[in-house]
């Protein structure tokens, strides 16, 4: 015989509440005690009460349910962040359903935001690289339905969560320089995208301060195989960088390959700063110097902004938030000469 399913009623009664106390918890009413939203939700659990979500879309009610545009999750970074997102969202009683874009394209993010829209979306997150201009089309595309990007030009005048660019590329530069290092090298991302671009320029930025001109640039694809193939190239650059600054960890990978089969020893011989800190990188041989991005801090921040959006304050402008990095010094870098 099928089992009786747990209503609305049987919690109430469990908790000691009413049926419209239980009906403001699951839809987050603000005025409710947390003492009280804590018991309703204890009692949940124990007579483990599952929310009939369809029923509640069909009723015109929120679907506890966020959308998540992404890039390419096989890329380590996109789906650290991914992780995250689904992490909090459930910790906040949320759904997630991903959306993942093959070209990137304003075209292509529209239609995955198009199909999140469709399945009735209480809000989306997107993870693709966007400019200002694009990701404005994203939020008139979108209408009334919150929105907040994790990948786009710290100019841009939409909801965002995004890390620092300048200052991590900052943090690279000056810990090279501190190193005595003069010949730097730059390998980055595609400069179509702005996070590679930002980069880029937080580079050129801090080395022109110092009057350093970069001796050799490459321009990769994110791809371990990428980061291989151009420092092949620019270690029979002359004169050979005594340190190279690379727009991720999956392409410094490539680089410290290229760097052995070259027969150099690294660092003592050539520096190598990657960016991101991804979870593979303390595990490279030599394990790597990096720019930390929390990517699990992102995608609490960016889930938790956007759910407050959802509240009694939806609709409001909300200010940008901009997280710092940090420099993870390992043993990829030392003293220009040590060798």
């Amino acid at each position: 015989m099928k089992p009786k399913s747990v209503t609305l009623d049987d919690v109430a009664c469990h908790a000691g509440v009413s049926y419209q106390t239980v009906s403001r918890v699951l839809n987050q009413a603000a005025h409710v005690s947390q003492k009280t939203r804590d018991k309703v939700e204890q009692a949940m659990l124990a007579l483990n009460y599952v929310p009939n979500r369809v029923a509640q879309q069909l009723a015109g009610k929120r679907s506890y349910t966020l959308g998540l545009a992404t890039t390419e999750l096989a890329l380590h970074a996109p789906s650290q962040i991914a992780s995250s997102i689904k992490t909090r969202a459930s910790q906040l009683g949320f759904n997630v359903v991903i959306s993942m874009i093959d070209t990137l394209s304003l075209t292509a993010c529209r239609a995955a935001v198009s199909e999140l829209i469709a399945q009735r979306v209480d809000g989306v997150l997107i993870n693709v690289p966007l400019e200002a201009e694009e990701a404005q089309s994203i939020v008139e595309f979108c209408g009334q339905l919150p929105v907040m990007f994790l990948d786009v030009s710290p100019d841009a005048l939409v909801c965002k969560t995004l890390f620092d660019p300048h200052g991590g590329a900052k943090l690279g530069v000056e810990h090279l320089l501190q190193l005595g290092h003069q010949q730097i090298a730059l390998i980055t991302g595609p400069l179509a995208l702005v996070s590679a671009r930002l980069r880029y320029q937080g580079w050129l930025g801090e080395l022109s301060q110092q009057q350093i001109t970069p001796c050799a640039t490459h321009h990769g694809d994110w791809s371990a195989a990428s980061g291989y193939q151009l420092a092949l190239s620019l270690l029979n650059h002359s004169p050979r960088p005594t340190a190279i600054l690379v727009a991720n960890d999956q392409m410094a990978l490539g680089v410290l390959r290229a760097v052995h089969e070259y027969g150099l020893r690294v660092p003592e011989q050539i520096s190598v700063v990657g960016y991101d800190d991804t979870e593979d990188s303390a595990y490279f041989q030599p394990p790597l110097t990096t720019i930390k991005q929390d990517f699990r801090l992102l995608g609490v921040e960016s889930v938790s902004r956007l759910v407050e959006a959802l509240g009694p304050h939806a609709g409001q402008q909300q200010d940008s938030l901009l997280l710092p990095t940090l420099l993870v010094v390992r043993n990829t870098t030392a003293q220009v000469g040590s060798s």
